[in-house]
């Protein structure tokens, strides 16, 4: 097996320590860091995440960091959901788009003030746009990477342990809100989100240096709620229809395309540098988007590439991501399919590694 060589270009996190130690099994680069991918195994994470309560590593997570009096209007010029009545306390998630509207990222912004944000971005560069946005405009706002490192708590039981370390008040947040709670001195944003559909927070932990004692903290309160280290769990995003940046999608899909046109208010959004483009892509409407996949037979391996689906011989889109359900006793994908045929109940035939397959477009995913 190849190893990934570290160096300066490829950073640890403040809680590279303890994922160590946790015994992580597999990394991928994210964000020029390093993401766990396997802890125990893919299936034995899973039914971990899903039962009890798992700490994340997200420091890969990486915040853009708007601030100045021009800080609100960049926000919005880099995406096409309408920003004007975002509350302070509140994260949105945000398609942010180019200027011919192809997807760049699909980040959570959170409004720490009315000159300040943080945009929680997915794996991609999207810090040189926004400087780039930030400069060509003579914007009146410092585009840059706070020392902010996300930390995960996921699972049914992330109340319980949260509660532990912050106290009770944090039961109240409600979903993609945030608040300010306090461990040794220092006030933390955390947010009711994360990456996976079993509810938990995300801890926006800014300042390295207290990242393993809020890591050593977790693990000691959540002894008896059986807390492991985990990671984002290719099974349950799929499950779930949680979209992998750079998987999914790409800059060449919109926003529409990703099933994401809800939060497309081109109408209202005026300033973002992609809405011309995608105010002509609402009126014609995409003629591919993302649908789920169910593809028949034992488990399908694990999908690194592109596999093409077909219909009567022709090509008609792609699957992207793809893993054996335990929960549901099938194989899960996601795909990117062509508007003849992303009609709930058609019959459609994926090329696998091992052999071609017979699958089914559902009107839905799976949780």
């Amino acid at each position: 097996m190849a190893l990934i060589a570290q160096s300066r270009r490829l950073r640890r996190t403040p809680f590279s320590e303890g994922v160590e130690a946790a015994g992580v099994k597999g990394y991928t680069v994210y964000n020029h860091m390093l993401l766990p991918t396997v802890f125990e195994s893919v299936v034995a994470d899973y039914r971990h995440l899903k039962d009890h309560v798992q700490i994340w590593d997200v420091s890969c997570e990486r915040q853009v960091e708007l601030r100045g009096p021009d800080a609100q209007r960049l926000m919005q010029m880099l995406t096409p959901r309408d920003l004007s009545n975002m509350q302070l306390g509140q994260c949105f998630y945000v398609p942010i788009v180019d200027e011919t509207g192809g997807m760049l990222n699909d980040p959570v912004a959170v409004k720490l003030a009315e000159d300040r944000w943080w945009i929680s971005i997915a794996d991609s560069d999207l810090l040189f746009w926004a400087k780039g946005i930030a400069y060509g405009y003579r914007l009146d706002v410092l585009v840059d990477e706070p020392d902010v490192s996300p930390l995960g708590i996921q699972g049914p039981k992330s109340d319980d342990l949260m509660a532990r370390v912050f106290g009770e008040e944090i039961r109240k947040l409600r979903f993609f809100r945030y608040d300010r709670f306090s461990f040794e001195g220092r006030d933390l944003v955390i947010a009711r989100s994360g990456y996976s559909k079993q509810g938990g927070f995300e801890i926006y932990v800014e300042g390295s240096d207290i990242g393993m004692p809020l890591w050593d903290a977790l693990f000691k309160a959540g002894e008896d709620l059986n807390v492991r280290a985990g990671c984002p769990n290719l099974i349950e995003r799929i499950e779930g229809g949680l979209l992998s940046y750079g998987n999914d999608m790409t800059r060449n899909n919109t926003p529409h395309e990703c099933g994401l046109g809800k939060f497309c208010d081109t109408q209202s959004a005026i300033g973002c540098v992609g809405r011309d483009a995608l105010l002509r892509v609402a009126m014609e409407g995409p003629i591919r988007q993302i649908r789920a996949i169910e593809i028949d037979g034992d488990a399908v391996p694990a999908c690194d590439h592109l596999w093409s689906v077909f219909a009567g011989g022709k090509k008609v889109g792609n699957i992207s991501s793809a893993a054996w359900s335990p929960d549901f006793t099938t194989n899960v994908a996601i795909g990117m399919i062509r508007m003849t045929h992303w009609d709930a109940g058609t019959k459609v035939e994926v090329e696998t590694p091992d052999g071609m397959r017979k699958a089914t477009v559902r009107d839905k995913f799976w949780i």
